[in-house]
């Protein structure tokens, strides 16, 4: 089409030039003593033209045939780059495929064609760690730092990755800091920071990182809760003789963490060794108000600070609302024991059982036995409670 419009403008042109020289009787004079020269102001026009196009394409080849060398030079520097990204793109592929042997290989050829070294010596990095040969992964890190990219913050994820994946805690830890210091806290590079926290022990910052990365929905809320939870559990288990540090720690938890019945638990317990048994009270029976759980209620009878028959009252009133809860029943018995109502002890001993059979249970219940001297049914309840 384009063609056609340039033929049709060229031949108008040619149509409206023959018409103007025959209606045209001008003459252009050029003197030149002693000669004098006539031309027709049409052929004149066109020798001029003609003569502007001749002086114009022999520049041209003048200028191309100057430029050739700089042109050669550029066309090859173009196909090498072209060359290079051809072998990275063919390393991705390799490497999404599995195929990490060929994708090293087009790595390292890429990053030979000087083309995204950085970014050429990463990929061949990984590839070199998922080969398992930890000395050629060491040497593309190093060439990747050397690289000048700008690629400080993918070689820092990379290999505080790579080090994770062999378990290196520490020094991943000590690369996602470097990584953090300089530079922003992205969802990716916290996830791997929590591993390395947790790897470490470190579960203060694993608490911390939990708490954050479930606020941003950046992980799954069971395992937020299952990382909070371990977390809060083993923070207890580190302050268990401090309570300063332990009461500290507690009143600093969240609402919810607080609320947590294992958690909960390993505080009372804790409290209770340390002698502390009127917070233990009131950590316990909060807690079973946000929570009912069995592990907290096991607790309830060592929580000696407030009488045995005030703690027997609340565990009744308990039971109005979880009237077939076994452990609840047990954790009755076992307070009526520590009142001497023998009678009522095996009677929720024996109900327990009726709802729910338990070691324990049949443990509490053979000692109550022995103590009331019935020896054979003592013993009909440890054998039960070794089958159990």
């Amino acid at each position: 089409m384009k063609g056609l419009i340039w033929f049709i403008v060229m031949a108008t042109a040619a149509v409206a030039l023959a018409l103007l020289a025959r209606v045209n009787e001008g003459y252009l004079l050029l003197v030149a003593p002693p000669w004098r020269i006539e031309v027709s102001l049409v052929l004149s026009v066109v020798v001029v033209l003609a003569a502007f196009v001749f002086f114009y394409l022999v520049l041209r080849v003048v200028f191309r045939t100057l430029r050739m060398p700089a042109d050669v030079a550029a066309f090859r520097l173009e196909r090498r780059r072209q060359a290079a990204r051809d072998a990275l793109q063919r390393a991705w592929r390799s490497y999404f495929e599995g195929r990490f042997g060929h994708a090293l290989q087009q790595a390292a050829r890429c990053h030979t064609l000087g083309e995204s070294p950085g970014l050429a010596a990463l990929l061949a990095a990984r590839c070199a760690h998922f080969l398992r040969d930890t000395e050629r992964r060491e040497l593309w890190l190093a060439r990747a730092e050397d690289a000048p990219d700008d690629d400080r913050n993918a070689r820092l994820a990379t290999q505080a990755e790579l080090l994770l994946d062999e378990r290196d805690f520490a020094k991943a830890r000590e690369v996602l800091l470097a990584l953090h210091s300089g530079g922003p806290r992205h969802v990716s590079t916290l996830r791997m920071m929590l591993r390395a926290e947790q790897g470490m022990g470190r579960w203060e910052e694993v608490l911390r990182l939990a708490t954050l990365l479930h606020k941003r929905k950046a992980i799954e809320p069971e395992r937020a809760r299952q990382l909070m939870l371990a977390a809060s559990l083993h923070q207890v288990r580190e302050r268990a003789l401090d309570l300063h540090a332990l009461k500290s720690f507690w009143h600093g938890l969240e609402p919810a963490q607080r609320a947590e019945p294992r958690v909960a638990a390993e505080a009372a317990r804790a409290l209770i060794a340390l002698d502390d048994r009127r917070a233990a009270t009131s950590l316990v029976h909060h807690a079973l108000q946000s929570s009912w759980d069995e592990t907290l209620l096991e607790v309830w009878p060592s929580c000696a600070d407030t009488p045995s028959i005030v703690r027997l009252e609340w565990a009744e009133r308990w039971l109005r609302e979880h009237a077939r809860d076994a452990a609840l029943l047990r954790v009755l018995g076992q307070l009526c024991v520590e009142r001497e109502l023998w009678g009522k002890a095996q009677s929720y001993f024996e109900a327990s059982l009726s709802t729910q059979p338990n070691r324990v249970t049949h443990v509490e219940l053979a000692r109550l036995f022995e103590r009331l001297g019935r020896a054979s049914e003592a013993a009909l309840n440890y054998r039960a409670a070794a089958s159990l």
